[in-house]
């Protein structure tokens, strides 16, 4: 008996799984994972479901985290969380909010459960999630093997984490350690956040902004099925970015450390005149052409081909190579996003 996966992730596409299990505690994610491994059958962890594409039916167990609780201690100087993996992201900003306690309001709204915020190192609006990780709990399947990983050995780079590499199979977040500092500095660096004065800005008053922001330019998955932002900002060379910008004076771009420069995707595929472009089901947004949305019942295979369209048109007219952020799900894991969109 097949049981649907609709509601199980935003995108919201017409796909099934053998099995779907509410995992609460971790002895019973160790248990029903070594089951299925045992029963030789394809295992699944999933969070909220908003960064995943399923490419088709999932021929295995799908095991949603329902790891709950919130601890917090302080010192003098900081604020520290203990956050199972299984807690609503957003919510957690909210709570944080609620407490006095500042620096998650530039990570509103960004959908998904805290155990995955340290596997993309999400990010918005000139802040990541590296900033204020003191460790991750991990939780070695195969074995029940617990251990702690500091922020270091995490690895963490722009959408990228060793949560990507050396523990992306077998493994399970099933915490994060939050480090928060008591004197807040807050970051104006990005959009319609400039136009606050760093010295009266509220903590409230950003959330607020970004989320007011966010709502603006990202359609309800409810609405929409979709995943949030499709692809990565690629980060090109000098020699790269001056051509672009010779024939597009005014790109948006931001420079990093290193002397490359970061585009932003949306803006790419904005120039490509591809907002409402539409191949069977799925279409891209036309008010942020960086996410593409379930518009009218699409298959997998719908999103698969637009965003095939997408990185060509991108690549054609500027050169520039996108990357898929979202996770492609095919029947037995996860399929290389890469390979299968070139």
């Amino acid at each position: 008996m097949s049981q649907s996966l609709t509601p199980f992730h935003t995108f919201h596409l017409p796909v099934n799984a053998n099995q779907i299990i509410t995992v609460t505690t971790v002895e019973q994610l160790l248990h029903e994972w070594q089951k299925a491994v045992a029963d030789k059958q394809p295992v699944l962890l999933v969070g909220k479901g908003s960064n995943l594409l399923f490419l088709e039916d999932f021929a295995g167990k799908v095991l949603i985290n329902q790891l709950k609780g919130i601890e917090h201690r302080q010192d003098d100087d900081f604020h520290y969380l203990q956050v199972a993996g299984g807690e609503n992201w957003h919510e957690l900003v909210q709570w944080t909010l609620a407490q006095g306690i500042y620096g998650l309001e530039n990570l509103a709204l960004i959908p998904g459960c805290v155990g995955s915020a340290p596997i993309q190192n999400i990010g918005a609006y000139g802040v990541e999630f590296e900033r204020f990780c003191d460790f991750v709990d991990v939780l070695e399947l195969p074995t029940g093997k617990s251990f702690k990983l500091s922020k270091a050995e995490c690895q963490f780079g722009y959408r990228e984490s060793v949560f990507k590499h050396q523990y992306k199979t077998g493994y399970a977040i099933v915490a994060v350690g939050l480090k928060l500092p008591k004197v807040w500095q807050p970051v104006l660096s990005y959009g319609t956040l400039a136009q606050f004065d760093p010295q009266a800005v509220t903590s409230e008053q950003i959330f607020a902004e970004v989320c007011a922001v966010r709502s603006a330019k990202l359609p309800d998955p409810n609405e929409y099925g979709n995943a949030g932002s499709f692809f990565k900002n690629p980060i090109v060379s000098p020699e790269i970015f001056s051509t672009i910008q010779q024939a597009y004076p005014t790109v948006p771009h931001y420079p990093q450390t290193d002397g490359s420069i970061k585009l932003p995707a949306g803006w790419l595929i904005d120039q490509c005149q591809l907002k409402g472009f539409q191949i069977g089901g799925a279409a891209v947004h036309t008010q942020q052409a960086l996410v593409l949305i379930n518009k009218n019942n699409a298959t997998g295979q719908d999103v698969l081909a637009l965003a095939k369209a997408v990185r060509y048109q991108v690549r054609e007219k500027f050169g520039v190579e996108l990357h898929p952020e979202v996770r492609f799900i095919g029947k037995d894991g996860e399929v290389d996003s890469e390979s299968v969109t070139r």
